[in-house]
């Protein structure tokens, strides 16, 4: 007796549907989406640091304080009046500001107490002045205004204020590069990973693999079907991780600006890192998106 056959429908075919669709399930984009955190929270934090480090290096490159320790309240007055009509006198100096002993004082309450009163101890008299010269005229027109404040006190001297932050702006500005080397180390790290998967995939499908190039299927073709799949997951977890990592630095910011320091509030991500930021999970998707092309080209290869 014949059987009866049924009339197969016409449906398109669905590349897709060859491999596994348990796209949340697998390892591999939960992988990249805690590369893809670290990568983003790392780059923030270069961007934050060399920022900063620009930023410090350019607020005190050109400010400096002349200190006048004289015990005497009468000798320490004629000499800031003396070293003041000096420095606003002086060619290239500018914002001269004599620093009020009350603030002093204030400055100094954490660490000796609120009852300290000004008189109990000579405050040294602190001016704060501008000086506008080139890299290369800086160091001497410091020396000259030290000799000059010098002649005028012998107990005044002149203190550049990069002479103690260049030190922590150089520290910051190195952390800063270190993050970058961070993300080079990621990226690396996740077209590996992207690479172990995509070899997994091929010795797993290996028999469908064949099945598809007896069916007429060439290379170029089942490299497609694979690269497909694994450049999904890849953004599936690029986006993850962008998106946690995104609000970790939101919360961060916060709250720095909450901290009252103008040290901690420097440390602040600029307008172009909210450019530069977003094209880190387009990068690892062209990442991952080449390592499975190479990988599964090469594995092909070796196969025939």
């Amino acid at each position: 007796m014949a059987r009866e056959q049924k009339e197969m429908p016409n449906k398109p075919y669905a590349p897709g549907s060859l491999l596994p669709q348990g796209r949340l399930t697998g390892p591999m984009p939960w992988v990249i989406a805690i590369m893809m955190f670290l990568t983003v929270l790392a780059a923030a934090a270069g961007i934050a640091l060399n920022h900063a480090a620009f930023a410090l290096r350019a607020d005190v490159s050109d400010r400096l304080t002349i200190q006048i320790a004289e015990a005497d309240p009468e000798v320490r007055g004629r000499a800031v009046r003396s070293v003041v009509t000096l420095l606003e006198q002086t060619e290239g100096v500018g914002n001269v500001e004599v620093i009020p002993e009350a603030r002093l004082a204030a400055q100094l309450t954490p660490w000796l107490g609120s009852d300290l009163r000004i008189s109990d101890i000579p405050l040294p008299a602190l001016i704060d002045a501008d000086l506008v010269a080139s890299r290369t005229e800086r160091d001497s027109r410091i020396a000259d205004l030290d000799k000059a404040v010098k002649a005028i006190s012998a107990q005044a001297r002149v203190e550049p204020h990069a002479a103690y932050l260049a030190p922590l702006a150089r520290l910051v500005g190195a952390i800063g590069l270190l993050s970058f080397g961070v993300v080079a180390l990621v990226a690396i790290a996740t077209g590996a990973v992207v690479v172990l998967a995509a070899r997994g995939a091929h010795a797993t499908h290996r028999g469908t693999i064949d099945i598809i190039h007896m069916l007429g299927a060439t290379d170029a073709q089942v490299v497609r079907l694979f690269q497909q799949r694994m450049m999904l997951d890849a953004l599936f977890g690029a986006v993850i991780g962008f998106t946690c990592a995104i609000a970790v630095i939101i919360l961060v910011g916060r709250s720095m600006a909450a901290v009252a320091s103008d040290l901690i509030q420097s440390v602040s991500l600029p307008g172009f890192a909210w450019v530069l930021l977003p094209l880190l999970p387009l990068a690892g998707v062209a990442v991952a998106w080449l390592s499975a092309r190479v990988t599964l080209q090469r594995a092909l290869q070796r196969s025939l």
